[in-house]
């Protein structure tokens, strides 16, 4: 048991001291895939047939279909100066550049896609282009960027785990307000303090409702794409395409304006980290490893809610979210004694948390790669933050359990 767990923490040192030797993410995130299929002798058959499921599966080649669609996306939404008129009309409307850098991207975030972070890394640029550095920008754009996938229920690993626990969206969302209250406010207090002043400089808008309607204007698209997926419940890549079809006759494109950005929206660096990084899970999952850390965080002498944190702080690190929780809910919701709804909050925060430091969050390496920064650094400017979401969770839910049970 414990030489599983031994191989495991070998094979995220490979992939990070490859990280923090500036190769680039998909050479060091395949040298962790060949690790994994060596340390854990997993057949040879095995091992290929890994390989083409994580290359050729849907969810991967639809995760490069909607990446070249939002970038197509993007680069007309440039063309028409929709970013820009965008964050000037948050700029104006509330005068704050910390609006700008965290409540954007928390908005942006709701687009389940993840180069939805380029458009926010746009908006983040403008406001603190001038007060942070390559990696203080990047780690702003993805920590608020991924605020919404902490406790909305339209997310696919969401609905599994209160799918799982047995209790309501509603219930869910109000449990976990205060956690999503303490990663704005840890966001806030770790990158932008200090750093990015609220003001603009600016006079105050005397003009509002120009304001909002520049910030409609210029994120419409956004805000379109959002609605069709979440409530008529279409695919990403249908919205995505429905969306850029729209743009491209409403704001009077040529067909010749266009024309460079179907070879300009190509990403291969970005196309070789994603093939990359879901080679490893599929590596992963084939190891066993995953199945292994219950028995493992079982061993040691804490209680049995801090067992299952370290085992969904871990196994969403290694594995993602989806997969740690479709595992081990079930068993949580039976273990903790008097598990419920303080549980499921305890277990989400920490799965939350650990998302922002995986080396297999596809989100990640592309902000990382969009921001030309290491996927180290980036993981390195994250930690404080994800530390403070995890205590502030813990005290939450001994409070909850102590005082309101």
């Amino acid at each position: 048991m414990t030489a599983i767990v031994i191989k495991l923490l070998v094979v995220f040192l490979v992939v990070m001291a490859l990280v923090a030797k500036k190769q680039p993410i998909y050479v060091a995130v395949t040298a962790g895939a060949v690790v994994t299929w060596v340390l854990y002798g997993i057949p040879v058959a095995d091992g290929i047939a890994a390989i083409i499921k994580a290359c050729t599966s849907w969810s991967t080649l639809q995760l490069i279909v909607v990446m070249y669609l939002i970038t197509f996306l993007q680069k007309m939404m440039g063309q028409r100066g929709a970013i820009d008129k965008a964050q000037k009309g948050l700029s104006s409307l509330f005068n704050n550049r910390w609006v700008n850098c965290a409540a954007a991207p928390i908005f942006i975030g709701m687009l389940p896609t993840p180069n939805a972070a380029f458009i926010a890394g746009d908006i983040v640029k403008a406001s603190a282009d001038k007060y942070m550095k390559h990696d203080e920008m990047a780690v702003t754009t993805t920590y608020f960027r991924h605020v919404s996938e902490s406790f909305m229920p339209t997310y696919g690993a969401i609905i599994l785990a209160i799918s799982l626990a047995g209790i309501t969206a509603g219930e869910f969302v109000v449990g976990m307000l205060p956690i999503v209250a303490c990663i704005i406010a840890s966001g806030c207090f770790w990158f932008l303090r200090g750093k990015v002043p609220m003001a603009t400089g600016e006079a105050a808008s005397t003009n509002k409702g120009k304001d909002v309607k520049d910030i409609f204007v210029g994120l419409w698209p956004i805000l379109a794409i959002i609605i069709l997926v979440v409530v008529a419940k279409m695919p990403i890549y249908v919205a995505g395409a429905i969306i850029m079809v729209a743009y491209f006759f409403l704001h009077k494109f040529s067909f010749s304006e266009v024309t460079p950005n179907f070879a300009a929206s190509l990403q291969f660096k970005l196309y070789l980290n994603t093939f990359a990084v879901m080679t490893l899970k599929e590596f992963l999952t084939a190891s066993g490893a995953i199945n292994a850390l219950p028995d493992f965080f079982a061993q040691l002498p804490i209680p049995t809610f801090m067992v299952f944190m370290l085992i969904f702080f871990f196994g969403s690190i290694v594995s993602g979210s989806q997969t740690i929780i479709g595992l081990c809910m079930p068993v949580a919701m039976a273990a903790i004694p008097n598990a419920g709804l303080p549980a499921v909050c305890l277990l989400m925060g920490t799965t939350y948390a650990a998302m922002q430091m995986s080396p297999t969050h596809i989100c990640l390496t592309l902000t990382a790669e969009y921001f030309d920064i290491s996927l180290g650094d980036l993981i390195k400017k994250t930690m404080p933050a994800v530390a403070t979401t995890v205590v502030f969770t813990v005290l939450y839910y001994l409070a909850w359990t102590t005082f309101l049970a």
